[in-house]
């Protein structure tokens, strides 16, 4: 029976150029830089002013389309993750089909929140695998700061702006691409970090007042701390499992930039040193679904990233949603 496997062969990422930071919000919200730093480890995050989503993922799709050495025409699949877009129809992928000059193929939008990215990379895996596409391009695209409310301390001080990219191809190496997925919802605590849909009157009730704070983004953070500290290692682990590689084979674990508390939680649980847990959210903060491709983009761009490495990647957030995969270079 053939093998086919999924190989990433290019990544590329679009961040807003304005850089809000701990000092701006304090002028803002009853805050200040230390306390931030010390309970979640972001010092300033990218707002996307006067940008759309799909602008943002236009610009991270371009950007790997260059890096992978093909053109859009290529494309036999377009997945775009995102909780932010621009309007609920049409959906941001079929936008960037046309953006982008691809030709008519599959295009649509999955919204798994911070998991989005594993999520769109487990169904571009399975496209592949199964014969079904050839290369597939995977954006997360986010502009969190539309939802998030700046006069509740407890969130606004964790998100921010930014989208990223990976163009995923088949191969019938064995020994390279995604070697597993797994994605996994506990929908019993959807509460602890949602969103409305959006603040739509119901027009048989008799009170048609909208709450003009409906469309925020609202987090419990104490449930959603417990919950990831269950479910990062369960993701991590099936999915090492599945791929039949052992945590001392690790050599880079590229989590969701939600909080440093958790990633300490993650190194402490494989025995990794902190050097092999990639971080950046102190410059970027917590860009949901877009959040671990700006990672993967940047190791990629700064050399980091080598032929043979063995990488975990791993989402976890609303939902409540969690996920992993595996990646041999």
């Amino acid at each position: 029976m053939e093998i086919i496997n999924s190989k990433l062969i290019g990544t590329g990422a679009c961040i807003p150029d304005f850089v809000l930071t701990n000092a701006m919000l304090e002028q803002m919200v009853d805050t200040n830089d230390e306390w931030i730093v010390q309970r979640t480890g972001v010092r300033e995050r990218r707002i996307a002013k006067n940008t759309h989503t799909w602008e943002l993922a236009l610009g991270a799709a371009q950007d790997a389309l260059a890096d992978a050495g093909i053109t859009a025409e290529k494309l036999d699949l377009i997945l775009v993750s995102t909780c932010s877009p621009d309007t609920n129809t049409p959906n941001t992928a079929s936008i960037l089909q046309d953006k982008l000059g691809a030709r008519q193929v599959g295009a649509f939008d999955i919204n798994n929140a911070c998991t989005g990215f594993v999520s769109a990379t487990d169904i571009a895996d399975s496209y592949i695998k199964s014969g079904k596409a050839k290369t597939v391009l995977v954006v997360s695209a986010e502009t969190l700061s539309r939802i998030v409310d700046y006069t509740d301390r407890s969130t606004c001080i964790l998100f921010g702006d930014g989208a990223a990219a990976a163009v995923y191809q088949a191969t019938e190496d064995e020994t390279v691409g995604i070697l597993s997925t797994f994605t996994a919802a506990d929908g019993s605590g959807a509460e602890y970090l949602h969103m409305e849909a959006l603040p739509v009157e119901d027009p048989l009730s008799g009170d048609r007042t909208v709450d003009p704070k409906a469309r925020f983004l609202k987090m419990q953070g104490a449930p959603v701390v417990r919950f990831t500290a269950r479910a990062v290692p369960l993701a991590i682990d099936t999915a090492l499992k599945r791929a039949g590689v052992t945590a001392e084979e690790i050599d880079w674990v590229v989590p969701h930039q939600a909080n440093l508390r958790i990633l300490d939680v993650i190194a402490r649980r494989y025995h990794l040193p902190k050097e092999k847990i990639y971080v950046n959210m102190d410059r970027f903060g917590n860009t949901s679904s877009a959040s671990v491709p700006i990672c993967l983009n940047e190791m990629r761009k700064n050399g980091l990233l080598h032929e043979g490495q063995t990488i975990v990647c791993t989402g976890f957030g609303g939902g409540l949603t969690y996920g992993a995969f595996v990646l041999k270079l």
